[in-house]
């Protein structure tokens, strides 16, 4: 059983830059992949990045190329996403996932956290 939980989200102005964190509840955290997804009002769930900790391998999603990274801490059994150049379209609730054993082109996730708001401002 994998249990995560969000922080870090919050209002920034377009341009800014905001880091997330997940923490991860699992016996071995080696075993997953952690990603995060966002979703809108409206609209479906957007896979955003992914890594897998076993060798740190990542996927990001072509909207945020460059300008988000997603990193690491296996002493805090901790995944963070940090954001930056953040766009008004980016707004959206960040969600913390996961899956077994490494990240796949689709994000496609088996355990997720409850989310957490990111809103740019204009």
């Amino acid at each position: 059983q994998v249990q995560l939980v969000e922080s870090g989200g919050g209002l920034v102005q377009a341009g800014g830059s905001l880091r997330l964190s997940c923490a991860a509840s699992v016996f071995d955290l080696d075993y997953y992949a952690i990603g995060w997804v966002r979703q809108v009002p409206g609209k479906e769930r957007e896979g955003v990045a992914c890594i897998t900790t076993t060798d740190g391998s990542t996927n990001y999603a072509d909207s945020v190329k460059g300008r988000f990274s997603i990193s690491r801490d296996n002493a805090k059994k901790s995944v963070d996403l940090q954001m930056s150049s953040l766009k008004p379209e980016d707004s959206a609730v960040y969600f913390c996932a996961a899956v077994a054993p490494r990240c796949y082109s689709d994000f496609d996730f088996d355990y997720w956290g409850q989310g957490t708001q990111v809103t740019v401002s204009t």
